[in-house]
Parts: C-alpha cells; sequence; structure tokens
C-alpha cells in the first residue's frame, strides 16, 4: 500500500489529516505557504498528540513516532514524489483549481490527488487536470482526529481504483467512509447540515425561539451531539456561509440561501470559537 502523503494546507483540517495519516504509519510531508502557517500546524498536531498520550490512547513512543513522521515546506514541489495528495486549503473554487493545475504537473502519474473540500463540486477540481480519473473527494470531519467519518465524493470521471485508493488511505487512518456517488455540491453531510443551520437561523432571526434552545431541541430531541448554531460557531461562521453559498450558487435551491443574519455576522467578524463571538460568547 502507498505510504507517503501529501497535504497542502496546515489549517486545522490539514494538520489534522497530517496527524491521524503520520499516526497510521504514513510518512507525511505537510505544505502551506507560510513557515509561520506551519508553526501553528504543528503547534496543533503536538497538542492533539499529546493530549492522546496524556489519556493513554498513544504510547509515548507511538506520540514521537507520529511527530517524527511529519515533515513541513514551503516547497509545493515536495509532493512530487507522494502517492497521495490531499488538499485542505481556503474554500474557494478558484483557489483549489490553480492548486490542482500546479500538481497535476508536479506529482507521478500514479498519484490520486483529493480536496478535503465540504461543498465543491470535485467534477469542477478535476477538470482543470490532465487525468480527471485519479481526482477524488477525501472529506475528513472536524476535529479530524476525533470523528470518525470520511465522505468519499467521486467526481463524474473518477476511476474505481482511484475511489478505492482514497477508501484504502481513509479507512488506514481509522475512518469510516460513506461514498457520494453523484457530485452534487455539498455531498451529502454538508447539504444536509446546510440546511439544517439555515433554518436554525431563520428560527433564531425571526425570534421564534432563543439560540440556546433551538440547539436544545436538536440535542435532547433529535439526539444529536451539538445543536445546529453551536455547530456552526464551532465550524465559523465563515465557512457555513461560504458552503450555503457554493450549494446555492449550483442547486438555485432557496433553502440553501444564507440568511441576512448570518451575513452580517460574518461581516462583522462574529464569526464563532475563533473570533470569541458568533451565536454564543466564547
Amino acid at each position: 500500500m502507498a505510504r507517503k502523503l501529501a497535504v497542502v494546507g496546515a489549517g486545522l483540517m490539514g494538520s489534522g489529516i497530517a496527524q491521524v495519516a503520520a499516526q497510521a504509519g504514513w510518512d507525511v510531508v505537510l505544505r502551506d505557504v507560510t513557515e509561520d502557517a506551519l508553526a501553528r500546524g504543528v503547534r496543533g498536531i503536538e497538542s492533539s498528540v499529546a493530549k492522546f498520550a496524556a489519556k493513554g490512547r498513544l504510547t509515548e513512543a507511538d506520540a514521537e513516532a507520529t511527530l517524527a513522521r511529519i515533515s513541513t515546506t514551503t516547497d509545493l514541489g515536495a509532493a512530487g514524489d507522494a502517492d497521495v495528495v490531499i488538499e485542505a486549503v481556503f474554500e474557494d473554487v478558484e483557489v483549489k483549481q490553480e492548486l490542482f493545475r500546479t500538481l497535476d504537473g508536479l506529482v507521478k502519474d500514479s498519484t490520486v490527488l483529493a480536496s478535503n473540500t465540504s461543498a465543491i463540486p470535485i467534477t469542477k477540481l478535476a477538470a482543470v487536470t490532465s487525468a480527471p480519473e485519479r481526482v477524488v473527494g477525501t472529506h475528513f470531519f472536524s476535529p479530524v482526529p476525533m470523528m470518525a467519518l470520511c465522505e468519499l465524493v467521486r467526481g463524474h470521471k473518477t476511476s474505481d481504483a482511484t475511489l478505492a485508493t482514497a477508501r484504502e488511505f481513509a479507512e488506514s487512518t481509522g475512518k469510516t467512509c460513506v461514498v457520494v456517488n453523484r457530485d452534487v455540491a455539498g455531498f451529502v453531510t454538508t447539504r444536509l447540515i446546510s440546511a439544517l443551520v439555515v433554518e436554525a437561523i431563520k428560527l433564531y432571526e425571526s425570534g421564534v425561539a432563543s439560540a440556546e434552545d433551538i440547539d436544545t431541541a436538536c440535542r435532547l430531541g433529535f439526539g444529536h451531539a451539538m445543536g445546529p448554531l453551536a455547530t456552526a460557531d464551532l465550524t465559523g461562521l465563515d465557512i457555513i456561509r461560504n458552503a450555503t453559498e457554493n450549494i446555492y450558487a449550483e442547486s438555485r435551491d432557496k433553502k440553501f440561501a444564507a440568511p441576512e443574519l448570518l451575513r452580517r455576522m460574518v461581516d462583522a467578524g462574529d464569526i464563532g470559537r475563533k473570533s470569541g463571538q458568533g451565536f454564543y460568547q466564547h
């Protein structure tokens, strides 16, 4: 089995993917555009691995080995000899397409190119490459070391072999996979959570119920681990807005249109936990 992974983007998702792959024995190169971004990503990985070790879920030796398997670079060329490359950069189709164009000319013919996008159709990313059959979606969930799911997305031309390699990789990191066979914007999980979050925001916006009561209703009534507004704060309201706008742009389904309150909160910088204020104060 392939054992060299390149992760492009050292943010919360990229660093999490790098961690679980390294824990599973993959040699990982983590790439970002600045040394500061890489340092933040590595600090996050070190903190997460330390927590696993403190709880006895990793031995000290395994924790040290995990960190030793991860190298960092600002050079995208370092992805050239990877067996699998996972893109985890900003959720913007043009940014991602430019990256896939570049990667297409760098990597081996046998390399699988994967995207961690939560809403952008994989076919749009694959179309800018010379071999769209080797492009696939590998949508992990945050925080990656804790969440058991990986959503595999088949683009219009994704081959069976590419999908099988993506599944083999994800399962090697301990994830359970679901397969999205038709490349609709938002796939399965983002469409479901976006529809729920949008409706929850509309209920809150119109004064039907408080944020706390809406979330309590979903936790206790539906058995959700976290309510939709708390989930939006954790994910980032900017991320939620971008995801809903991507789905709406593709589908023209009004249930995915971002509510005015969501757009204004993002404009104001109240984007959830990372800013200290969202639907809740953090």
